[in-house]
């Protein structure tokens, strides 16, 4: 006896739900979207705000409503925070100070990182905890004994105090987020690096810095942001104005008897905010990589 079977089209098959597969919610989309918007409302409009408050005139900024567009473009307020306002000069300082404290700083932390987790010896696991307790130490603690050392070594009027100071208060996260990353290097390689006769320097340079490029860029970006946005320690030791860096000068926009230019300071502001954004919206598919090399083992 033949019984008649529908024939199961591919078409068919393919609107069939997998078992157990929650059904689609078109509602939860439309959700999902208005949030993605009005968390992109909360990041840009900012942005967009403070770019348009830099073209503004100082009587525009006072006399007219916070939230209206300028009455006349004073681009020039640009040349003059550059010029007049010497954020040239702030800037310059402040990539003075930061690049060297940073260079020190990843070159340390990763020679300690490597020294911890790859090779083996007694009392490494202590010594990792010394530098985690270094995070708990509150810099304004150290600013005035600090202060008092760089007075009497001479090191006070130039940007060695702020070199030193950033490359040690960095340098606890930054041994501890290497560390991190060495976890995921697999140890056969130095095993076969040792085999073949390589000594500690060579496997260090020429085996594990390649392998952790992508956590160093990370490192490096993160401590870049905390170090180029500190205020406390460069207003503490920047004693010259030849020597403030970008936080330090922005507090100091005033002109004719102490009244604030409010368009050159905003046009200062968004050259270092604009600036520090380009270098991480470039930089950014590399962290990503950074990040996530350090979560999985081998």
């Amino acid at each position: 006896m033949a019984v008649d079977t529908p024939v199961k089209t591919s078409a068919h098959l393919r609107r069939r739900a997998p078992s157990g597969a929650a059904p689609r919610r078109p509602g939860r989309r439309i959700w999902v979207k208005i949030v993605v918007a009005l968390l992109l409302v909360v990041e840009i409009y900012p942005l967009v705000w403070m770019f348009l408050t830099s073209l503004k005139s100082n009587d525009d900024y006072l006399n007219n409503s916070t939230w209206s567009l300028p009455t006349t473009w004073q681009w020039g307020n640009y040349t003059e925070a550059w010029t007049t306002g010497n954020i040239g000069l702030y800037v310059q300082n402040s990539l003075l100070a930061v690049v060297p404290a940073l260079a020190l700083m990843l070159l340390l932390g990763t020679a300690a990182g490597f020294a911890l987790q790859i090779m083996v010896w007694k009392g490494r696991s202590l010594t990792l905890l010394v530098f985690l307790a270094g995070m708990m130490v509150p810099p304004q603690m150290i600013l005035l004994p600090l202060f008092t050392v760089y007075f009497q070594t001479g090191l006070s009027g130039t940007l060695w105090p702020l070199i030193l100071t950033y490359t040690g208060t960095g340098l606890p996260l930054t041994v501890f987020m290497m560390a991190t990353y060495y976890r995921s290097v697999p140890r056969e390689l130095f095993e076969a690096a040792t085999i073949d006769g390589a000594g500690i320097l060579r496997a260090f340079w020429t085996i594990s810095v390649p392998l952790v490029r992508n956590a160093l860029l990370t490192v490096g970006l993160v401590q870049f942001f905390f170090i180029w946005n500190d205020l406390l320690i460069a207003l503490t030791f920047t004693n010259d104005q030849d020597l403030r860096t970008v936080q330090v000068g922005l507090l100091n926009f005033t002109g004719d008897f102490g009244a604030t230019q409010y368009g050159p300071l905003f046009a200062a502001i968004c050259i270092n905010v604009f600036g520090t954004l380009l270098i991480y919206l470039f930089l950014n598919q590399k962290v990503m990589k950074g990040l996530t090399s350090g979560a999985v083992k081998g």
